[in-house]
């Protein structure tokens, strides 16, 4: 019986073909090198890119947990997801105003280029092949702080990106500007793609070091300062002493009724800076210089008075309203505009209108009626008649004299002399009565006049009572020194630096801006309203003159602030974008 070969024989088949072995190794083999190789590529490429990403996270100093798939070709990369915000401006002065040292070069780490606060507020998986898949979790910022950042170090906004933002919202295009640079060729923040911002917008910034053209010594944005007023000069001796009783009369802990009082000296000659939000007046602070360098030797003043009161913020004649409305204005100009408040619409359009008869400043005695057109009537005092009345009555007196000293003496002469003396004190009696009942007549006519002669507007009002205020510096009520050489805007600062001090002052302001306000919205003014511009007595008439006065100035400040600027869109159309998208996404 013949034998039968094994397989794992070396021998040949009989039928002279490849062994089994010899498929193994020459088929076998390769085909299952050729399995594998797939797996090691998948290994290899996959072990590159994850590499690559960590070196990516060292570099960006970012902390990540990266995990590999070699089968599948998927690397997993674990972000902590931020919220950030900028460094306090002064207790933090070397954060706020240097760059980051080590930007990410990840895509959507654009916000590493500014130092920041920051506070993890969840983790962000990305499941990716290659390593430039790779993207930085956006971060979530304050819109307003943001935008306050960048004004700070010196960006300026774009009104044309701005107004396309608040008109198309998440529409807008990508890449279009809102910020440019300070000198306004390149972008600095831009809208980014909404991809991974889960409805919010989405935005990139870019900042260049030699861009940053604002340091410490300059305001912050939203800030005012307020000048204080000059030293008041010396006096003579006398004006000393009769100040000096004056004070001695009154007592102490009542002050004076109606009466404009002194601030603390300490406080009188020294600058307040205010910070001016979307809700008002929010801090006062009393600088020592020209620039705030640390909040820690700053005091902080009561503003209690001229906070916005939440109760009546819909309401355009409150206090808060009214004080942040005035900072707001004076703090506006060509190159600065305060767009964190917007000034209501009521108080603009009060202020644009002319609501002051030129007659009524006449009759207060702060314009003379040469400087305004004819608006009073012309009374004929009839010397003529009066004269030929004078010499009729002398006439009579005369003839009666005379046929009493032809009478006989005795009671019959005493009683004509009597009746003659009687009929003579009733006749000046009754001109007497006549003149003040004319007098009377002229006075109420005048008024009636003076309520219809032409209104005047509040600059041109300003520029008289400027001229009024100049002139009436030895005024014992006046607490505001007024130079020759100072302007409108220049007494503006030094009567809101007032208000800030004196609580009675800016009640005595804002009681006179509320009346104005009121009777302009009431169809005009009226017999109520100049009884109460004249006060019950000299010395409140006296006051309530110097508080028209001063809201006078004040609303000239506002019209020339809305005539200036405030009736671009800039404005408007930022301060829509913050209050729709209080928080953003940047990346």
């Amino acid at each position: 019986m013949p034998a039968i070969s094994s397989p794992d024989s070396d021998f040949p088949s009989p039928s002279g073909g490849p062994s089994a072995t010899d498929v193994i190794t020459y088929i076998g083999v390769p085909l299952a090198v050729l399995g594998v190789l797939p797996i090691l590529y998948n290994t290899a490429v996959t072990l590159a890119a994850r590499s690559k990403i960590k070196h990516m996270l060292r570099y960006s100093r970012l902390t990540g947990l990266t995990r590999s798939d070699i089968i599948n070709r998927v690397i997993e990369v674990d972000l902590p997801r931020y919220a950030v915000k900028p460094w306090d401006r002064f207790s933090n002065r070397d954060e706020y105003w240097t760059l980051s040292c080590h930007p990410s070069s990840i895509p959507g780490g654009s916000w590493t280029t500014f130092s920041w606060r920051t506070n993890v507020i969840g983790l962000n998986t990305q499941r990716v092949e290659y390593a430039d898949q790779l993207r930085q979790p956006q971060v979530e910022i304050a819109f307003d702080e943001l935008v306050a950042y960048l004004l700070d170090l010196g960006a300026v906004p774009d009104a044309q990106g701005w107004r396309l933002l608040r008109s198309t919202g998440l529409w807008t295009p990508v890449n279009y500007a809102l910020m440019l640079s300070p000198d306004g060729k390149e972008k600095v923040l831009t809208i980014g793609s909404l991809d991974g911002s889960d409805g919010h917008l989405s935005l990139r910034v870019t900042w260049k070091r030699e861009w940053t053209t604002r340091d410490y010594t300059h305001l912050p944005p939203y800030w005012v300062r307020l000048p204080a007023p000059p030293p008041p000069p010396p006096s003579d001796s006398s004006q000393g002493k009769e100040e000096a009783s004056s004070i001695r009369k009154q007592p102490i802990d009542e002050p004076a009724p109606n009466r404009i009082p002194e601030p603390s000296h300490s406080h009188n000659h020294r600058p307040i800076t205010c910070q001016i939000s979307s809700g008002g007046t929010t801090t006062a602070l009393l600088t020592h210089e020209d620039q705030i360098q640390s909040t820690i030797n700053l005091d902080g003043l009561p503003i209690d008075h001229l906070r916005l009161r939440s109760s009546s913020s819909s309401s355009s004649s409150s206090n808060g309203v009214w004080f942040a409305s005035l900072a707001t204005a004076y703090g506006t100009t060509s190159q600065t505009i305060l767009w964190s408040y917007r000034i209501p619409d009521g108080i603009i359009s009060f202020c644009r209108k002319d609501t002051v008869p030129c007659g009524i400043l006449v009759l207060l005695g702060v314009v003379d009626e040469s400087a305004t057109p004819e608006w009073a009537s012309k009374h004929d005092d009839n010397v003529v008649a009066n004269l030929e009345q004078f010499a009729r009555r002398t006439r009579e007196q005369r003839a009666a004299m005379v046929a009493e000293q032809k009478m006989p003496v005795g009671p019959e002469r005493d009683r004509k002399v009597r009746e003659r003396l009687a009929r003579e004190r009733k006749e000046r009696l009754e001109d007497m009565r006549e003149k003040l009942r004319l007098e009377a007549q002229r006075k109420e006519t005048r008024l009636m006049e003076a309520f219809q002669s032409p209104k005047w507007s509040a600059d041109l009002m300003a520029e008289h009572f400027l001229t009024w205020l100049k002139n009436n510096e030895a005024s014992a009520f006046k607490s505001i020194p007024v130079n020759q050489s100072q302007g409108l805007k220049d007494v503006a600062g030094m009567i809101l630096h007032r208000m800030v001090l004196d609580v009675q002052f800016a009640s005595a302001v804002f009681a006179t801006l509320k009346l104005w306000k009121a009777w302009a919205d009431n169809g005009g003014m009226r017999r109520s309203d100049m009884e109460a511009l004249q006060g019950d007595n000299a010395e409140d008439g006296r006051v309530q003159l110097f508080a028209f006065a001063y809201a006078t100035v004040l609303v000239a400040l506002i019209k020339g602030a809305s005539m200036d600027v405030l009736e671009g869109t800039l404005s408007m159309d930022l301060q829509e974008c913050l209050r729709l998208w209080r928080v953003v996404r940047l990346g």
